[in-house]
This record gives structure tokens, C-alpha cells and sequence, in this order.
């Protein structure tokens, strides 16, 4: 996959997507239904693989009722210091002690 000049690298994208499907009880088919895309790209985002564009960040934050923050980061984001809980009803962040 070509990057961008300037752009993140994809393994450096902190992925919660994997968490806050499972937590919401949706399989990867089911998500990509409600999203409009194939079982396949929901895959290869949870791996890494694929980087989503802005708008399907956006339509699978609003089909599990997160914002794109709780389910995409940077390292260098405000979460680094903390870990998550996801429950379904949302991403929690979690001080770590």
C-alpha cells in the first residue's frame, strides 16, 4: 500500500475496531452489512492491513455508536498513558497505575 508523504505509516494506527465490534455483539459480516462494505474490509481493517478511509472510519464509528477517536489512535495520541475498557456501551479509557 503507497503512502502518502507525511502520512503515518499503517502500522502505527492504534485499531480498537476488533474490541468494539465483538463487545457489540456483531460479527465482521454483520458490521460490513451495516456499513456497506465487505466482510473482507472489516478484516483487513482490524488487522491493520487496510487504513479506512474518512468516511468509513466515520459510518463504522456511527454503526457502533463511537466516535472515530475511540475506535482509531495515533501512539502519540492522548490514550498513550492509558489502557481501555470497551464494554458495549462504548470505550472507556482506564488509568493505568
Amino acid at each position: 500500500m503507497a503512502t502518502m508523504p507525511g502520512a503515518d505509516p499503517p502500522d502505527r494506527l492504534i485499531v480498537r475496531l476488533r474490541d468494539a465490534r465483538t463487545a457489540a455483539g456483531l460479527t465482521q459480516a454483520e458490521l460490513a452489512g451495516l456499513v456497506g462494505v465487505s466482510r473482507k474490509t472489516i478484516n483487513t481493517v482490524e488487522n491493520g492491513v487496510f487504513v479506512p478511509s474518512t468516511v468509513l472510519a466515520l459510518q463504522l464509528g456511527r454503526a457502533l455508536n463511537l466516535t472515530v477517536e475511540a475506535l482509531f489512535g495515533l501512539p502519540d495520541d492522548t490514550v498513550r498513558d492509558r489502557e481501555v475498557q470497551v464494554t458495549p456501551s462504548g470505550i472507556r479509557p482506564v488509568e493505568v497505575r
